[in-house]
């Protein structure tokens, strides 16, 4: 994905990873953007990337396991994934880090978690294993969950008119697992993750988002 805003000029600063997660129609996109543009504005470099489909590779990864018409296993699923996520982190994120930029990145492996864990009920643990390895063991400094209800998001996926992926068109029952997933980690977790009410105005959690970010700049 492309990387914005100007780059900073002497020291170096130390790089940061930050991730956003939540259910299929949460926002994650549009407060990954928003977020990249104020870094941009605060003088930070940024590279604004995703799981999956962050690299090359990805890209062609994430039409099997988003948009293939076949059965896909659950445990092949879960494999794909890994494999994304492995090229990704040490093509792309690692080397952001390493350059003093602040990644932004639309799911990580907390999503991996809740959908192959939770969701295809193949165990949590075994899935953060997977995970952990693929990444050889990174994880972001802040995680930002946007929690909205599982049917309101079907509401905004069907407003939105568009084709549903492999996972937004599971049942309820998947979603809520799924759910229940990420409050589960965050609860888990407290020190990184920042849960949102994603219900609330976009701009309104743009602002908590700025504010739980700053510090760590």
């Amino acid at each position: 994905m492309a990387t914005t805003g100007p780059a900073t000029t002497g020291q170096t600063p130390t790089g940061l990873f930050i991730t956003l997660e939540g259910g299929d129609g949460s926002g994650k996109s549009t407060q990954a953007r928003l977020l990249a543009e104020w870094l941009g504005e605060q003088g930070r470099t940024v590279l604004r990337t995703r799981e999956p489909g962050g690299t090359v590779v990805g890209v062609e990864i994430r039409e099997i396991v988003l948009h293939h018409t076949g059965e896909v296993s659950p445990r092949a699923e879960a494999l794909l994934y890994a494999a994304d996520r492995a090229q990704h982190i040490a093509t792309a994120v690692r080397p952001a880090l390493a350059r003093g930029e602040v990644v932004v990145q639309d799911r990580y492996l907390d999503s991996s978690v809740a959908y192959q864990g939770a969701g295809r009920v193949l165990g949590s643990a075994e899935i953060r294993d997977l995970s952990l390895w693929a990444a050889e063991g990174l994880l972001p400094e802040l995680t930002i969950l946007l929690d909205l209800d599982e049917t309101a998001a079907r509401g905004r996926l069907d407003a939105a008119n568009k084709r549903f992926d492999r996972l937004e068109a599971e049942k309820g029952d998947f979603h809520r697992r799924v759910r229940a997933a990420f409050l589960d980690l965050a609860r888990a977790e407290p020190d990184r993750f920042l849960v949102v009410d994603a219900e609330r105005p976009v701009d309104d959690i743009a602002a908590l988002i700025r504010a739980r970010v700053a510090p760590l700049l």
